[in-house]
């Protein structure tokens, strides 16, 4: 009986909800430090406190904001070591070699975060024209208003390339 409350009571402590701060675009570029266009070529998951955080390699094609770099490590709460494994909503997964636009922002211990967990994430696809579509869908996860506190929904985002940068350079973030 003992070890199935340790077990019940590890399994619940992985168990977490996530109520997201509902942001626009212009809000992600300004809170952003950098943004880029890029692949992710590795994941590994390393534990920092109590927290697993699985490490993404970003290798870098194109830089809207921040220091030029030729690639990023990136992280996002949680993942599995050994057979404990942490979930988070909210957090998006990444198969590698996924071209996606991330939104950045890096914490005071140097780890690199995305702005807003998947509200930060844009798939990179072609249209119908063959021009470069930068788009995230509908958020599900709990968003709140930050100006009520009340909740709120997601429509998603959609830009071509050109206008993502245009929209991006019009908050003076180009670099």
């Amino acid at each position: 009986m003992r070890l199935l409350m340790t077990i019940l009571a590890a399994l619940a402590s992985t168990l977490t909800a996530t109520t997201l701060e509902k942001l626009t675009f212009d809000e992600m570029v300004a809170k952003s430090t950098q943004i880029v266009r890029g692949r992710i070529a590795l994941s590994t998951v390393r534990q920092h406190g109590a927290i697993y955080y699985s490490h993404y390699k970003v290798q870098v094609s194109e830089q809207y904001k921040g220091a030029a770099a030729k690639s990023i490590d990136v992280v996002l709460p949680g993942g599995t070591i050994g057979r404990s494994q942490q979930t988070f909503s909210g957090v998006p997964t990444f198969p590698a070699d996924t071209d996606l636009v991330l939104f950045l922002w890096t914490s005071k211990t140097g780890l690199t975060h995305i702005i807003g967990l998947s509200q930060g994430v844009f798939q990179v696809s072609k249209n119908a024209a063959g021009q470069t579509i930068f788009s995230r869908g509908a958020i599900q996860e709990g968003l709140i208003d930050a100006r009520t506190g009340r909740p709120t929904s997601d429509t998603g985002m959609r830009f071509t390339s050109q206008e993502f940068s245009s929209r991006v350079r019009s908050q003076g973030a180009q670099q």
